[in-house]
C-alpha cells in the first residue's frame, strides 16, 4: 500500500494547476517555433500508389518517394533513433469489443517521452533490446495522449504503429486509444505542442494537425482508432464514462465510428455541433472526465455504473498519478502515472483479473492505494 504522505493531495494541487495550463492566472499561449530541429520523422503521406517520406536532419527536409507495397513498405531511417519503418496499407477501423484475454499491460500519457516508453517496456519484456514486440499472445493496451509536452512523438507513434503488426503476427495485440490530446492536435489546439514540432511543421511546408491528416500515415491510422476500448470485463478508455455519457458507453461501436468521422473538425464545429458536442464536452466527455477522482461520484455510484455497463474495472488515464493507482474498490483504476514529466513510469498488468504495476526497475508490486487529485 503506498503510504499517504507521498502524494500530499492539497500541496501538490497548486503547483500541478499553475504549471500544467489550467487558467488560474491567463490562458496557455501555442509556445514559439523551436530555432533549431536535430532530427525528425518520418512523415509519410500517399499519393496516389506512392509514399512520400521526409524526414528533418539538422534542420534539413529530406525526402524520399517510393511506390507502396501491397504488403507493407519498409523505409531505412535517414536520422533520428535509427529505427526501422514499416509502413503496412491504410488501416481498418478497430473493432470495440473483444473478448477476455489471459494477460493485458496497459499504460497511458506518453506525451512524447520515448525512451522512457523504452525504457519501462524493455524492463518488463513488452519489447526486446531492438524494440520489437517480446509480450508473444500477450496484449498491450495504451490509453491515449502520445500527442504533446515532449520532445520524441514522432518516434513513439511510430514505435506502436510497428508493435502493433508485430503483435498481431505473434497472436497478441497492441491497442491505442485516443486521447484528449490526440483530438486537440487534430483540431489545431497547439497550446501543448512541443515547440520542436512547430518547427518542424514550418520546414516542411504544412500546419502541424496537416502533419497528421487523412493523407499521412500515422494521421490515417489515429482515424481508425477507439476511444472506448472493452476487453473481457474491463473497460478502457482515456478520461472515463460519466453518467450523463452513459449511452455512449452502452454503444460503444457507434460512439468509437462518431469520434473517428469527427477527427480533425474545426474545434468550434465539433463543440457547437449537437451531434458531437457530447463527445468532446470538457467536464464530461469520454476523453476529459475526471470525476472519479474530484469528488462528482462516491463509491456506490460507481459501483451502479459499472454494474449498469456489466463491467468489473474501468481502466483510465487523463488524471495524472504519482502511481499506477486503484480508487473505489479496484473498481476505477488510474493508469496515467506521470511519464510525460520523462522522470519516472509504470505500467498496469490485468493477468486473469489479478492486478498489479510494474516499476522502471523491472519489478512488480501491488497497485498504490488512489488519494484524490487532479492534474491535466
Amino acid at each position: 500500500m503506498l503510504h499517504r504522505a507521498l502524494f500530499r493531495p492539497i500541496r501538490l494541487l497548486l503547483p500541478v494547476l499553475l504549471v500544467c495550463g489550467a487558467p488560474l492566472l491567463q490562458a496557455r499561449e501555442v509556445a514559439t517555433p523551436a530555432e533549431h530541429v536535430e532530427a525528425d520523422g518520418p512523415y509519410v503521406f500517399r499519393e496516389g500508389t506512392r509514399l512520400r517520406a521526409q524526414w528533418i536532419c539538422r534542420d534539413k527536409v529530406t525526402t524520399r518517394t517510393v511506390r507502396a507495397g501491397r504488403t507493407g513498405t519498409r523505409l531505412a531511417p535517414r536520422c533520428g533513433d535509427g529505427q526501422r519503418v514499416h509502413v503496412l496499407p491504410p488501416a481498418t477501423p478497430a473493432i470495440a469489443v473483444l473478448p477476455a484475454v489471459p494477460r493485458i499491460v496497459a499504460l497511458s500519457d506518453i506525451h512524447g517521452q520515448y525512451d522512457l516508453l523504452v525504457r519501462l517496456l524493455r524492463a518488463h519484456h513488452v519489447i526486446d533490446a531492438r524494440n520489437r514486440w517480446a509480450l508473444g499472445a500477450d496484449t498491450l493496451v495504451v490509453a491515449g495522449d502520445v500527442f504533446d509536452r515532449g520532445p520524441q512523438v514522432t518516434e513513439a507513434f511510430w514505435l506502436l504503429y510497428g508493435l502493433q503488426e508485430q503483435a498481431g503476427a505473434a497472436g497478441g495485440a497492441v491497442h491505442f486509444v485516443l486521447g484528449n490530446h490526440e483530438t486537440m492536435v487534430l483540431y489545431d489546439d497547439l497550446r501543448y505542442v512541443n515547440p520542436k514540432y512547430l518547427r518542424s511543421a514550418q520546414l516542411l511546408g504544412r500546419s502541424y494537425p496537416q502533419l497528421y491528416a487523412a493523407d499521412s500515415v500515422i494521421g490515417q491510422w489515429l482515424r481508425t482508432r477507439p476511444v472506448l476500448l472493452r476487453i473481457g470485463d474491463t473497460l478502457f478508455l482515456h478520461g472515463g464514462i460519466a453518467p450523463e455519457a452513459l449511452p455512449l458507453a452502452l454503444d460503444p461501436a457507434a460512439t468509437n465510428a462518431a469520434y473517428q468521422a469527427s477527427l480533425g473538425l474545426p474545434k468550434a464545429t465539433v463543440k457547437n455541433d449537437p451531434a458531437t458536442a457530447p463527445l468532446y464536452d470538457g467536464r464530461t466527455s469520454p476523453i476529459w472526465y475526471r470525476g472519479y477522482f474530484d469528488g462528482r461520484l462516491d463509491t456506490a455510484q460507481v459501483q451502479a455504473l459499472l454494474q449498469h455497463l456489466q463491467l468489473e474495472r474501468i481502466v483510465v488515464g487523463h488524471t495524472s498519478m504519482p502511481h499506477v493507482s486503484a480508487f473505489h474498490g479496484d473498481r476505477i483504476i488510474a493508469i496515467d502515472s506521470s511519464i510525460k514529466n520523462g522522470e519516472n513510469g509504470e505500467l498496469l498488468f490485468i493477468e486473469n483479473g489479478q492486478l498489479s504495476r510494474g516499476l522502471l526497475d523491472g519489478s512488480r508490486v501491488p497497485l498504490a492505494e488512489g488519494v484524490t487529485g487532479l492534474d491535466d
